[in-house]
């Protein structure tokens, strides 16, 4: 257990922006899938633009690899863009 003060408030702060980050990787994968489901090329290019838009969020934030998160706007654009 920690013994300086400031150690407990790192502990207090790092368990508050753990569970943020959580909550908010795990909405995003959410409407990742959401848009996955979506057969409606309208419904679906408009999710896409808030999809992409918390995907780069959470890049900017370092809950997710730059990288992973190009992979994924990536792929999410060539599926909008294959339906009909």
């Amino acid at each position: 257990m920690a013994n300086h003060k400031s150690a407990l408030k790192r502990i207090r702060s790092n368990n508050a922006k753990r569970l943020r980050n959580r909550y908010q990787h795990k909405t995003t994968r959410t409407f990742i899938k959401r848009l996955k489901e979506t057969t409606d090329k309208a419904e679906a290019s408009e999710l896409l633009t808030k999809v992409v838009s918390m995907i780069d969020k959470l890049a900017k934030r370092n809950i997710i690899h730059k990288n992973k998160a190009a992979n994924n706007k990536s792929k999410l654009t060539k599926y909008v863009n294959s339906l009909s």
